[in-house]
């Protein structure tokens, strides 16, 4: 039950986040609103301070999962810059014509890893039908939602590539997103979960155990646009995005380049 309450907190929190910036980015009109998957909260979160404090500018930035921003921007939010997780999600508004058409463009990849509590000894090998099931020991995988969530596409595509996923999908700790996953594992509430290197590189109560292989899965890749109506300084936050300066932040990180 304990992981059911926390899941409904998270959600909760997930929603009040992504809305509570709706209000000041309304408010004034030098205000580059940025819809962001919750993977790159601290990459983004540096890059805009120093991008304000280089011109002055604001930016708001709205982190959850690709599916529930991708929604909210269908339902109408302001947004101005949108980055998801993964390529399926910038495709569906895209299909509604809500991106800016010209302005899509590949941003960063990254990889996905198996992890397991800081204090944890457990050492396995991702391979093809390797013993996760096994290594639960009764416990739960914590992963992102496998349905909406990119983090948790990823998951899924993964192990059921490795043919292992059919052995573990009744024992998931699903989370609204990849943020939420790691806590699980960083909290020892899930003896393991799956996410981003960036991820597990951010939170120091975890270790990484192991790396899926990159043909386990599709590509991880962040695609950015902006959405239909963006204003100036929102493509001036674009540009930023792709130069060195922001590049650096991105790499030191653990995100490699679009190209890579």
């Amino acid at each position: 039950m304990r992981l059911r309450r926390r899941d409904f907190l998270s959600a909760a929190i997930t929603c009040f986040m992504a809305l509570v910036p709706l209000s000041s980015a309304l408010a004034s009109g030098d205000n580059t609103l940025v819809f962001a998957a919750a993977s790159l909260t601290d990459a983004l979160s540096t890059i805009a301070k120093n991008y304000e404090a280089e011109t002055g500018h604001k930016v708001t930035l709205s982190f959850a999962g690709s599916s529930v921003l991708a929604r909210q921007i269908e339902a109408g939010s302001p947004a101005d810059i949108f980055i998801s997780a993964d390529e399926a999600w910038m495709d569906e508004l895209a299909k509604r014509d809500l991106i800016e058409a010209g302005s899509r463009s590949d941003l960063l990849r990254n990889r996905l890893v198996l992890i397991a509590p800081k204090s944890s000894t457990a050492a396995i090998t991702i391979g093809p039908d390797f013993p996760l099931l096994k290594a639960l020991n009764g416990g739960r995988l914590a992963v992102a939602d496998p349905q909406g969530v990119p983090a948790g596409r990823y998951a899924r595509a993964a192990l059921t590539s490795l043919h292992v996923w059919d052995s573990v999908k009744d024992h998931l700790a699903q989370a609204q997103n990849v943020r939420v996953a790691l806590a699980y594992v960083a909290r020892g509430e899930a003896p393991f979960g799956i996410v981003y290197e960036t991820d597990a590189m951010a939170e120091p109560n975890v270790r990484v155990v192991d790396a899926f292989p990159a043909s386990s899965h599709p590509p991880i890749v962040y695609p950015v646009a902006l959405t239909k109506g963006a204003g100036e300084g929102a493509k001036d936050f674009l540009t930023y995005l792709k130069s060195e300066k922001a590049g650096a932040v991105f790499a030191k990180l653990g995100f490699s380049g679009s190209g890579q």
